[in-house]
């Protein structure tokens, strides 16, 4: 897989793709991560990328010159999936489609800024539009980590054990259920005897309906799309 990630904030993209999972996959060869200047693809002297809004709206509004070079550019040498363009009133990110845009091979991703960037961009270039919570953040720059992570650590072979990641909350709209690890006894605080008794069945029962607990008490919400295969 390929990710083009467009900003005018490299610097806080560069520290994250070169650490933890994202570097390993690049090291590995089951991704590549490129960080691309928008200052860069200006026409403007002093790489200008945002102007004054029409209408008199407040804020500064990226501009379409230097956004469409750089877009131009890229599709030029290769067909990306999807052009991706991060912004609050974008879809809202999730596991499902994380899932999906892991079987992806070229994506762009497009970090908004400033107010936003001109409308035009979003109806001609722009493919999909994500959100990664009902909140503003100054730019899209951790928007686009975020789904950058999210996506590339489902690549399989990217994680030693592939089950750990379709293990993980949300895969099956449920929250994972607890976890622990050694010692069954740390200060008095005990490891539920279930997980110790080696009884897979049953630990896979408790498995479901503490993610069935968890997912009531903290994320009611999810249980509308969960589905039991069983």
């Amino acid at each position: 897989m390929r990710i083009d990630i467009i900003t005018v904030l490299p610097e806080m993209l560069n520290g994250f793709i070169n650490q933890s999972i994202l570097l390993r996959a690049q090291k590995n060869g089951f991704a590549e991560i490129y960080v691309h200047n928008l200052r860069d693809y200006t026409e403007d002297k002093h790489r200008r990328v945002d102007d004054y809004p029409y209408g008199g709206f407040a804020g500064m509004v990226m501009q379409c010159q230097p956004i469409d070079n750089c877009i131009t550019r890229l599709k030029a040498e290769r067909h990306y999936d999807e052009v991706i363009f991060t912004s609050p009133d974008g879809e809202l990110f999730n596991q499902p489609m994380a899932n999906n845009l892991s079987l992806c091979e070229n994506l762009i991703i497009l970090c908004g800024h400033y107010k936003g960037i001109d409308y035009r961009i979003r109806e001609h270039l722009i493919t999909k539009e994500i959100s990664i919570g009902d909140y503003v953040l100054t730019g899209g720059e951790i928007a686009a980590a975020a789904i950058a992570d999210a996506v590339v650590r489902l690549i399989p072979g990217v994680i030693g054990d592939d089950q750990s990641a379709l293990s993980d909350s949300f895969q099956d709209n449920l929250l994972a259920a607890p976890i622990y690890t050694r010692p069954a006894d740390y200060n008095g605080w005990k490891v539920p005897d279930i997980l110790l008794s080696g009884n897979e069945a049953k630990i896979k029962d408790w498995e479901l309906s503490q993610s069935m607990e968890r997912t009531k008490r903290l994320r009611p919400d999810l249980l509308d799309n969960y589905h039991n295969d069983e």
